[in-house]
């Protein structure tokens, strides 16, 4: 199928990024519904739920695409791929988000979650600037540090739900019990949610790398723009929808979890399966996310919320940076 989308004629790749869209955004819906049921059901907060579950779900394109450039030794593209993505979510996902209505930031947040995305970036800087390269061993340095993220995540989920169980009433309890499916049909929409976000991610990245391709552009730019953009996706349609559905928490931990799930995880596996030699082109792209990631960590620090007019100053700032990898 993958073959067939990359090969067709341009008329038939738009019918499939339509059709593409479309399952992002059902996909992305439906997930968001699952996985918002379960948080209240267990009485895990939102933001844990987007850093965990909703974070990971939505970066699975990510992790296939890299995965597939490793096992091909293409493993430029895996790295472009991982860092334009980060630098789509911090900016378009976060500021799109921004835009619809201002994102409050819990002091967790901002004193745990984007911390650790900066540290991952600098990491990454790091240890790929050794010797512009990153190793097996780099990568198992990555899984490591992930591996303590999802330690940490899980054991708050559980201190909260155990604490939220007992602070609540029985009347509280039974008003929550009448706003969430039943634990069966929030699997069936997490699983059906996934399918729907994998498929989609990959018919709109399959089909716009065609169309691009076709006009003209080259593999890496197709990497950095068309392929991380088109990976991201799922992460700005899920956070959309949750912003819409109020469930800004879920929507600032999910960019965010995604972001470390990347580069950790992403990165670390792919790293392991084939190490990947470092461009200057990615450590300067990772330097730039490094700086986008500072300039809305003190964003979210003025009033402990991102507003609307800091998230048009974000998708600015990010169209400056396609143009800018445009020309390069």
């Amino acid at each position: 199928m993958t073959e067939f989308i990359s090969t067709c004629s341009m008329p038939l790749a738009i019918v499939f990024l339509i059709a593409g869209f479309f399952f992002l955004v059902k996909g992305a819906d439906v997930f968001v519904e699952g996985s918002s049921s379960i948080a209240k059901r267990f009485h895990v907060p939102a933001i844990i739920i987007g850093l965990t579950i909703v974070a990971m779900g939505t970066s699975l394109p990510e992790t296939a695409v890299s995965v597939v450039a490793a096992i091909q030794h293409k493993n430029t593209l895996a790295i472009s791929n991982v860092v334009g993505s980060n630098i789509f979510n911090m900016m378009v996902v976060i500021g799109f988000c921004a835009i619809m209505t201002p994102v409050a930031v819990q002091k967790a947040t901002l004193k745990r979650d984007f911390p650790y995305s900066v540290f991952a970036a600098l990491l990454l800087m790091i240890l790929g600037g050794v010797g512009m390269k990153q190793g097996r061993f780099d990568s198992a340095v990555f899984l490591v540090f992930f591996a303590i993220f999802i330690g940490t995540m899980i054991r708050m989920a559980l201190k909260a739900g155990k604490e939220g169980g007992h602070l609540q009433s029985e009347e509280t309890e039974a008003a929550e019990a009448q706003k969430v499916m039943s634990m069966p049909k929030s699997l069936l929409f997490l699983v059906v949610g996934v399918a729907g976000i994998v498929i989609g991610g990959d018919v709109v990245v399959d089909s716009a790398s065609n169309i691009a391709l076709k006009i003209g552009m080259s593999q890496t730019l197709v990497g950095l723009t068309i392929v991380s953009i088109g990976t991201s996706l799922p992460e700005l349609v899920t956070s959309v929808v949750a912003a819409r559905k109020n469930e800004v928490d879920m929507a600032l931990g999910n960019a965010i979890g995604s972001n470390i799930f990347n580069i950790l995880f992403v990165l670390g596996l792919a790293g392991v399966i084939s190490p990947m030699p470092f461009l200057m082109e990615n450590i300067i792209d990772i330097m730039i996310l490094i700086v986008l990631s500072l300039l809305i960590w003190g964003f979210a620090w003025t009033k402990e919320k991102i507003s609307r007019k800091e998230g048009i100053v974000m998708l600015v700032l990010y169209v400056v940076y396609v143009i800018y990898i445009c020309m390069r």
